[in-house]
């Protein structure tokens, strides 16, 4: 058996429960998922993120562009369609380098005929 590829999830962090099954199931065949470990900006003692956030999300955004370049593949999780500014960034960054990009709401579409519920 060949190297596993290797897939980074991006999209809104609203989407969590998304996520997590998108993730399941790529790992389940047998894919290397590097996904979003969180989404929500955390209460951390030795930093009051909630009085300036900006350092912080711009290390997590560092952090994301890495797993990206890390990537044989970018898998976008963007149920109902919804892509944000930040993943449409994401997406660019990624098409930049030459990475593959795939949709969830395409492959939902595709693999039943039906539209992806919001």
């Amino acid at each position: 058996m060949g190297d596993a590829k290797v897939i980074t999830l991006c999209g809104s962090t609203r989407f969590e429960a998304e996520f997590a099954e998108v993730n399941q199931r790529l790992t389940l065949e047998g894919c290397v998922v590097i996904s979003l470990e969180m989404f929500s900006l955390p209460d951390l003692a030795d930093g009051d993120w909630t009085a300036d956030s900006s350092q912080l999300e711009g290390r997590l955004r560092d952090v994301h562009l890495q797993k990206i370049r890390m990537a044989d593949e970018v898998y976008i999780v963007e149920p109902g369609g919804y892509v944000g500014e930040s993943t449409r960034r994401e997406i660019a960054y990624a098409q930049s380098l030459g990475k593959p990009v795939r949709y969830l709401s395409h492959e939902m579409s595709a693999g039943t005929g039906d539209s992806v519920p919001d």
